[in-house]
C-alpha cells in the first residue's frame, strides 16, 4: 500500500481525527513529523497523543518522538515556531525521514501540518513536502476539509492546487467537527459535483467512516 499523506484546507479541521481513524482501521504506523503548540502540559490532548493511542503505543510525553521528530512549543506555523526557538527545519531531512518510514512500514499514515500552503521554512510549504514525497514514493494524498460556512470555496481551491501539481487526492473527507450551517451531507454533495472521479466521504461528528477500500 502506498504511504498515505493526510493534508487539509486549513488548521483545526480534523486531520488528526481522520489520521487516527485510518491508523486504527489499517493497523498502520502513523507519523506527524512536524507539530507546533506542544509541551508536556498540552501533550495529553495533542495530535501525537491521539496518534500514539491509535497505534496502541503508550500515550506518554516521552513517546512523542515516536510520532513527531520536530516538536515546537509555540502554536504557530512550523517556520515561525522554529524561529522562536532558534531552530530551523531541514526540508531534505524531513523528506528523507518520511521516505525511510515508508520503506519500513506498510501501511504508513503521514499527517501534515495545518493547511496545504503552510510554510515550513523560508522556501518550502506543505505542498512542496508532498511533491517531494510524490517524487520518491507512490504517495496517496488524502484531503480533509471542514463542514463550516466557506468550506466549499476553500476545498475547491485546495483541490485545484493539488490537481495542478499532479498530486490530486485519492479521497476528500468532509469532517464534521462542529455542526455547520447546513447538513454535512449537502456540503459533501456540492463538493462532489466538482470533484470528478475523486470520492467524497463524510465523517460525521464523533463517528467514523471506512476509507481502507480507497487505498
Amino acid at each position: 500500500m502506498p504511504p498515505i499523506f493526510v493534508t487539509s484546507s486549513g488548521t483545526g479541521i480534523g486531520k488528526t481525527y481522520v489520521s487516527a481513524m485510518l491508523t486504527r482501521e489499517l493497523k498502520a504506523r502513523a507519523i506527524k513529523p512536524l507539530v507546533s503548540g506542544l509541551d508536556e502540559e498540552t501533550f495529553p490532548g495533542s495530535d501525537p497523543a491521539q496518534l500514539l493511542a491509535a497505534m496502541g503505543e503508550p500515550v506518554t510525553y516521552e513517546n512523542a518522538g515516536l510520532v513527531s521528530r520536530w516538536r515546537f512549543r509555540a502554536a504557530l506555523s512550523p517556520d515561525m515556531a522554529a524561529k522562536r526557538e532558534g531552530r530551523a527545519i531541514d526540508f531534505d531531512e524531513l523528506v528523507e525521514e518520511c521516505v525511510a518510514a515508508a520503506s519500513r512500514h506498510d501501511p504508513l499514515v503521514i499527517e501534515g501540518v495545518g493547511g496545504l500552503m503552510v510554510p515550513l521554512d523560508e522556501r518550502h510549504t506543505v505542498l512542496d513536502w508532498m511533491k517531494a514525497l510524490k517524487a520518491e514514493t507512490d504517495l496517496a494524498p488524502l484531503l480533509v476539509v471542514g463542514a463550516y460556512l466557506g468550506t466549499i470555496s476553500h476545498t475547491l481551491t485546495s483541490l485545484a492546487v493539488m490537481r495542478a501539481e499532479n498530486i490530486a487526492p485519492r479521497v476528500i473527507v468532509v469532517s464534521e467537527r462542529e455542526p455547520g450551517p447546513v447538513p454535512v451531507g449537502e456540503t459533501a454533495a456540492v463538493i462532489a459535483r466538482f470533484a470528478g472521479r475523486i470520492p467524497v466521504r463524510v465523517a460525521p461528528r464523533g463517528k467514523t467512516v471506512s476509507l481502507a477500500d480507497l487505498f
